[in-house]
């Protein structure tokens, strides 16, 4: 059933909040977006505190991203059209700066390996992108060759990108992403996280089609051993 805008922009102040109070953002922080059926967009406002925002805090936008409705938008606008531009399946972004994970990204630890079953089985590997300047068109196209095939990037020295069918799933991505990057951190001050293995990989390729998981690409064309 389609979402009116109105109950849009009502999940993604509840977002914006949960964001903030589970610390993934601080002061004014990270960003969220939708895209609308009707090929516009709706946009966390330029300067926003996620943890103050409001239904008028979000921004409407046309097709050529000019502002319908609203303030000025986000200054990472052009990294959200970055993503909508190359996944059509994407209906809404999440940029936000979790702890663990940019800290992982300034010690030039790579959250790549494939560690944790839970992760690997929904996420995939998690790659870091090379730097690009915030608020830049650089900052935005770094993100480009590596969110075609992953629902969460990591973006140098800059945070995190994760991507959903609603501001919701994107959401919980990102909180997946900032556990994983805290156990990673944890595993790492015990001697190091061991990756997983090719039998360990295919059972769990075998358990995310039973569950009809769609499976990302590190699992995709694996040959089941259960």
């Amino acid at each position: 059933m389609t979402r009116s805008v109105d109950e849009l922009r009502e999940e993604m102040v509840s977002i914006a909040r949960r964001m903030h109070q589970h610390g993934l953002v601080a002061a004014t922080d990270g960003n969220i977006s939708y895209r609308l059926d009707d090929g516009g967009f709706l946009v966390t406002r330029s300067g926003l505190c996620l943890g103050e925002a409001t239904v008028g805090d979000v921004v409407r936008l046309n097709s050529a991203c000019r502002v319908l409705e609203g303030g000025k938008p986000t200054s990472e606008l052009a990294l959200h059209m970055t993503v909508y531009r190359i996944r059509d399946d994407v209906q809404s972004v999440v940029h936000a700066h979790p702890t663990y994970a940019n800290a992982l990204t300034f010690a030039g630890v790579s959250m790549d390996e494939l560690v944790i079953p839970e992760v690997v089985l929904t996420l995939g590997r998690i790659p870091t992108t090379d730097y690009g300047t915030p608020a830049c068109p650089e900052g935005a196209e770094v993100v480009a060759p590596h969110i075609v095939d992953h629902d969460a990037v990591l973006l140098q020295r800059h945070g995190s990108v994760t991507v959903g069918a609603s501001a919701t799933e994107a959401y919980l991505k990102l909180e997946k992403v900032e556990h994983a990057a805290h156990i990673l951190y944890l595993a790492r001050t015990l001697g190091g996280p061991t990756p997983m293995n090719t039998e360990e990989l295919s059972r769990l390729a075998a358990v995310g089609k039973r569950l009809g998981i769609n499976l990302p690409p590190p699992l995709r064309g694996l040959k089941s051993v259960l």
